[in-house]
């Protein structure tokens, strides 16, 4: 019996000994035929953000992806309504320029009455002695009227005077108002030239120092050409003046004229000829040119002032040289006026702010001073408070009714 356990035992053996060798075997085997496992995944570094004024780049190994991975918008969701486009602002629409002035009287008389009722309360005295003489003398000089002017108003309002004898108010006023009249120059022709040529607009240069309402002038003037049926092409030749190109632009947009401009500080004669040929282009019926308007005392630029108009002239003749007074500078405006004489052939003269504490009197002494009629009178701040100078609606203005 123990030999038979025995063989059992060694027989058990022998097969768990086969069956771990053989497990060991088909282990090794089954290790063998697995695939390799998958390489690592490189490290990808991302691109650095692009610094202000860089471009950022898109990697160009990117996947593509499918339309189901983009999103597409819902169809069905609602659609966002577009920011209405705003409109352009409607264009203004000028006051006509036939009877301006009288329309304004009221205003003018209302700061003018000094001179003119003054007058007529010194000629109405029963004793039109020496010293009412020299009153009436004195009451012109303040108004800016000049020496010599004044001197010949009251020479002829005495010999008027001594042949009437007897005086009425109405005869007075009539009197006084027949001799500012004459004195103010009623042949004078105060029409604004603006015809031009056959096939270029008409030129207008608008000169002055600063402070008087160049620029605004200019723009009023459009607005004059603009009411009476004439196309406006803006010349911004004042460089000098920061913001002037932007002041003139404006006024221009509300009529519907358009500017030519360039650089702060650019070449006003270049921007002055560009303006020109712009018009020529456009068959525009006008082109004002506002100009640089530094102190008059600077020679440099005055200089400059002539460079603009030579330059201009290469198109054709200029049509119209205004020079912008400030009526209430008084003596001060007719030393600009003498300078500004010497450097362009003036042809018109526009008076600002003859309203307020303005002295009607410089009316008539500017034009004595340059031979040139006042073609324009500023009366107000209003935009069509430029009018035409009419020179009886101007004097009823000053002595009333």
């Amino acid at each position: 019996m123990e030999l038979v356990e025995i063989v059992i035992l060694a027989v058990v053996i022998a097969l768990v000994a086969v069956g771990l060798v053989g497990g060991l075997v088909v282990g090794s085997r089954k290790k063998k035929q697995l695939p390799p496992p998958p390489p690592s995944t490189p490290t990808i570094t991302p691109p650095a953000e692009p610094q202000v004024g860089e471009e950022a780049e898109t990697p160009r190994d990117e996947a593509r992806r499918t339309i189901d991975e983009v999103g597409l918008p819902d169809a069905t969701a609602p659609v966002e309504e577009e920011a209405p486009v705003a409109e352009a602002p409607a264009l203004e629409v000028p006051e006509p320029t036939a009877g301006r002035l009288v329309r304004l009287r009221a205003r003018l008389a209302r700061s003018q009455n000094s001179l003119g009722k003054g007058l007529l309360t010194l000629l109405s005295r029963d004793n039109l002695d020496e010293d009412t003489w020299e009153e009436i003398e004195d009451t012109l000089l303040t108004a800016d009227v000049g020496v010599a002017p004044t001197q010949e108003l009251v020479e002829r309002l005495r010999e008027r005077v001594r042949v009437l004898g007897t005086r009425t108010p109405e005869e007075l006023r009539t009197l006084l108002r027949e001799e500012l009249i004459t004195l103010l120059g009623p042949d004078f022709d105060r029409e604004v030239k603006t015809e031009g040529g056959a096939e270029t607009p008409g030129v207008v240069m608008v000169v002055g120092v600063n402070g008087t309402g160049k620029t605004t002038t200019t723009g009023k003037l459009a607005r004059v050409l603009v009411a009476d049926g004439r196309s406006v092409v803006l010349g911004a030749a004042d460089t000098f003046r920061a913001a002037a190109a932007d002041q003139l632009q404006t006024w221009g947009e509300r009529v519907g004229a358009r500017t030519v401009r360039g650089p702060e500080g650019g070449d006003p004669a270049s921007i002055a000829y560009d303006a020109v040929k712009e018009g020529i282009a456009e068959g525009a019926d006008v082109v004002l040119i506002d100009t640089a308007g530094r102190l008059h005392t600077k020679t440099g630029l005055m200089d400059e002032l002539g460079k603009v108009k030579r330059v201009v002239e290469k198109h054709g003749p200029l049509d119209e040289v205004l020079l912008v007074l400030d009526a209430t500078t008084g003596q001060n405006g007719l030393v600009q006026a003498r300078v500004f004489a010497e450097v362009v052939d003036i042809t018109g003269i526009v008076l600002t702010k003859l309203d307020g504490t303005a002295k009607g009197g410089i009316v008539i002494a500017v034009q004595r001073e340059l031979g040139v009629p006042v073609k324009l009178i500023g009366l107000g701040e209003g935009p069509d408070d430029l009018a035409p100078f009419e020179p009886g609606a101007f004097v009823d203005a000053l002595i009333g009714d």
